[in-house]
């Protein structure tokens, strides 16, 4: 019985772009235009518009690595910057302190003694799954670790689900996915799989929630 977890909102909680670092308002736009112009880069003075608006014309539910849309953001407004300086002001402006939700460790025993466990989340910020796995220390605790950004669509794309199937070896009609987000998760039913919303049940109450005989 293979079990796959999205990871924030449902195994951890973060909070990023915190006003303690300078920046006054904690807006992902106005975080990632504090790191742009530590790195020298030229912030338009329309920038949260820019930030907000679409620049690159991709297909539906497809996933925009965010260093990609800060970007082409800029260069709307005239603004060429380096793609490492661009990079590294995301990922720092996505910097997150991390805390896990209760149950996680009893959640990821339930599962792991029934079969392979995943990991599939949405996340478009570069590094921020692995440093939130660490932070939460939970690196290690997955079979296969798949992302929106990595895979190139997002929940409830088929795709991520797909794929993280493919990495457990397992078909995407038996994956139990165990997520926050009725929509973005409960794509796994489309593919003939099963929906745990831990709205509904929380992480401490998993185990009863999966049935089914442990195998190992």
């Amino acid at each position: 019985m293979p079990v796959s977890f999205d990871l924030f909102g449902t195994l951890v909680t973060v909070s990023t772009a915190s006003p303690t670092r300078g920046v006054a308002d904690a807006s992902p736009a106005a975080a990632v235009a504090a790191e742009l112009r530590d790195r020298g880069v030229a912030v338009p003075a329309d920038w949260a518009t820019a930030y907000r608006t679409p620049h690159l014309d991709v297909p539906e539910a497809a996933e925009i690595p965010l260093p990609a849309h800060v970007a082409a953001a800029l260069r709307s407004r005239g603004v060429e910057a380096s793609d490492t300086a661009v990079r590294r002001a995301v990922i720092a402006a996505f910097d997150p302190d991390v805390s896990r939700r209760p149950g996680v460790d009893a959640a990821l025993d339930a599962a792991r003694r029934r079969g392979p466990i995943g990991l599939c989340s949405n996340c478009s910020v570069p590094e921020l799954v692995p440093r939130t796995l660490v932070r939460a220390d939970l690196r290690g605790a997955f079979d296969a670790v798949v992302t929106s950004a990595a895979c190139g669509f997002r929940k409830p794309h088929p795709c991520p689900f797909e794929t993280l199937a493919t990495e457990l070896g397992v078909d995407p009609a038996d994956l139990i996915h165990v997520g926050d987000d009725p929509e973005a998760d409960g794509g796994i039913e489309a593919l003939g799989g099963r929906f745990v919303d831990v709205n509904e049940t929380p992480l401490t109450e998993l185990d009863d929630a999966l049935g089914g005989e442990p195998c190992r």
